[in-house]
């Protein structure tokens, strides 16, 4: 997750949240309009990219002088293809923060995926919720943002948070419907149909957007996640429940609609699997 070192440390006070009474609901799924690409052989990483920040992830919101790890051997340690409950998966180890970049410059897709929670926790997240994330419409130079990750659109994969959207880069912003929530940390924002117009910028103090509810599985089972990306909106699912909706994505005051995809290392194993895109030229509804 993309945030200022002050709302990090918020986070690990942030009691765990209620469901709200009403769960939503997914109308309208639109069907492939193409043939299915599986982003992920099972095999390797060759059409992956990887991306270290700092040694220290301690320093990663502090504009450290020192330069970050970048590309390197060092990768090799913190992504690589395992076997995980007797099937091919991609491993993220979560000590060293980075980036595992997908090549492609994908738009209008609906993209399915995997992930499980690993036993790993590292400092300085290892007293917190597991952390990672799904970054979508990435662009621009690895490490442009806090030296660690590219500009991109987050669907946040934290426990508590599963698909909060959250700006990464200063340059990315992004508008929904929400209520003002007491319980959450700073800016209180829960996505809500027929809430307020809201728009969220990447390194203010309006920083997120959290998801409407918390639809993740219990730790050590594998929960799916569905992105439907059509142009500069998307929906994001978690285990068939969709917890937000998002709009006017941009990049420098302009519409963002397309780039490709990350998977954050930051803090936690994360195992996934299953990572399938296809297109489509509608969005579902959510109810």
């Amino acid at each position: 997750m993309f945030k200022t070192l002050a709302f990090t440390l918020a986070l690990a006070a942030t009691p765990a949240l209620a469901a709200p009474s009403k769960p939503l609901t997914l109308a309208d799924v639109p069907k492939a309009a193409g043939p299915a690409v599986t982003l992920f052989n099972g095999k390797d990483l060759k059409d992956w990219d990887a991306w270290l920040g700092y040694a220290d992830p301690a320093l990663t919101y502090k504009r450290p002088p020192v330069a970050p790890i970048g590309v390197g051997a060092q990768s090799a340690d913190i992504f690589k293809v395992v076997v995980e409950d007797g099937r091919p998966a991609l491993y993220v180890n979560g000590r060293t923060w980075g980036s595992l970049v997908r090549r492609g410059d994908f738009h209008d897709y609906h993209l399915r995926l995997q992930y499980k929670w690993g036993k790993g926790r590292w400092a300085p997240r290892d007293t917190q919720a597991p952390n990672n994330g799904l970054l979508y419409h990435s662009h621009g130079a690895p490490g442009a943002v806090w030296g660690t990750w590219s500009q991109a659109v987050e669907f946040e994969i934290m426990t508590g948070s599963i698909g909060m959207v959250v700006p990464v880069g200063e340059a990315i912003s992004a508008t929904t419907d929400a209520v003002d929530d007491p319980a959450l940390i700073p800016p209180k924002l829960r996505f809500t149909p027929g809430g307020r117009v809201q728009t969220v910028q990447g390194g203010t103090g309006n920083w997120n957007v959290e998801a409407y509810s918390d639809a993740e599985n219990p730790a050590g089972e594998w929960n799916t996640l569905d992105l439907y990306v059509l142009g500069d909106r998307a929906v994001h699912v978690v285990n068939g429940v969709p917890v937000l909706e998002v709009r006017d994505l941009k990049a420098d005051g302009r519409p963002l609609t397309h780039g490709a995809i990350q998977l954050q290392s930051e803090g936690a194993e994360t195992f996934f699997r299953d990572i399938v895109i296809e297109p489509i030229t509608s969005l579902p509804k959510v109810k």
